[in-house]
């Protein structure tokens, strides 16, 4: 059951239904006792991902009724995509480093940050969504569906075509390794999927917890991009090149750095601008689960605030 229902038949003093275990309950209002769900997190996290992925797999089928109009959109994003890396090439026609970064550097920092953010967006991106469903009352018919909200909110209108960023950035993180004169460890080489896959997460973070915002705040989806859109093209450049304070507030502010700016600090051999320990650099997954975690408390704290449109 959706979370306002779950939360609805516990105040209720009533059993949930589907709920693996209930314990002792708890004297309501009225004094009756108010059963407690003890449901596994393990269970809880896997009914929202089956969800996730009912929902997704129907939005696919409904895309895949026209395949050529797929197929097009699906290489204009690839296309339109890369002319973010023209940028870069062209930068570099008259210049052999920036920031004392070289361009196979700068190719690494690109196409970690653009698959990062190119599979969160895959994956929950249409979470920005939020706000026209808060104002079209829409949001209202997720939250009586047998299915976690969020799960449903992420995987509306689900599209493989937003393939394309991964895809890209996946490319010219292959090609910067190669070009890349790097001694490699084992350290540097687990860092390189491990950056990956916690910067994803922290991208998801950030667009889940941006959208949470709209339940206060119906006009911050331009906040949001600008952590999500915004930070993504902050980190395919050199920390080297912004202000030691702009640093400082993606590393202790909203964790950007964790990306791929600290970890590619280990992997290419370079100083650390901040002069942090070394800890840091090792430190993705640590700011990953508390970006989710802070990211699942917000969305909580505003489903409970949300009081509905009454349609």
């Amino acid at each position: 059951m959706a979370d306002t229902v779950r939360s609805e038949a516990l105040a209720a003093g009533k059993p949930v239904a589907g709920a693996p275990a209930t314990g002792a309950g708890h004297a309501g209002a009225a004094g009756r006792p108010v059963t407690v769900a003890t449901e596994p997190l393990t269970a809880r996290v896997r009914w929202a991902f089956g969800s996730w992925w009912l929902v997704a797999a129907m939005w696919q089928r409904s895309t895949m009724a026209y395949r050529l109009s797929f197929a097009l959109m699906a290489v204009a994003s690839t296309v339109v995509t890369f002319l973010d890396f023209v940028v870069v090439l062209l930068m570099f026609r008259h210049t052999s480093a920036l920031g004392g970064w070289t361009l196979p550097e700068l190719g690494f920092l690109y196409g970690t940050s653009s698959f990062a953010l190119g599979t969160a967006n895959l994956l929950v991106g249409t979470a920005d969504a939020l706000g026209e469903r808060i104002r079209t009352g829409s949001l209202d018919t997720m939250l009586i569906r047998p299915a976690p909200a969020l799960a449903q909110l992420c995987a509306e209108r689900f599209t493989l075509r937003r393939l394309g960023r991964p895809l890209q950035g996946a490319g010219v993180l292959v090609w910067s390794l190669t070009a890349l004169d790097v001694h490699w460890t084992w350290d540097k080489a687990l860092l390189v999927p491990v950056l990956l896959v916690c910067g994803s997460a922290i991208f998801a973070a950030v667009f889940i917890g941006g959208a949470t915002v709209q339940f206060w705040w119906g006009e911050a989806g331009e906040l949001q991009n600008s952590l999500t859109y915004g930070g993504a093209t902050l980190l395919q450049y050199p920390p080297t090149i912004f202000a030691r304070e702009l640093v400082a507030g993606v590393v202790f502010g909203v964790p950007l750095a964790f990306v791929n700016w600290l970890p590619a600090l280990r992997i290419l051999d370079r100083p650390d601008p901040l002069g942090l320990p070394a800890a840091f650099q090792y430190a993705s997954p640590v700011a990953a689960v508390l970006c989710c975690t802070a990211a699942g408390l917000a969305w909580r704290a505003g489903l409970r605030a949300y009081r509905g449109t009454g349609s």
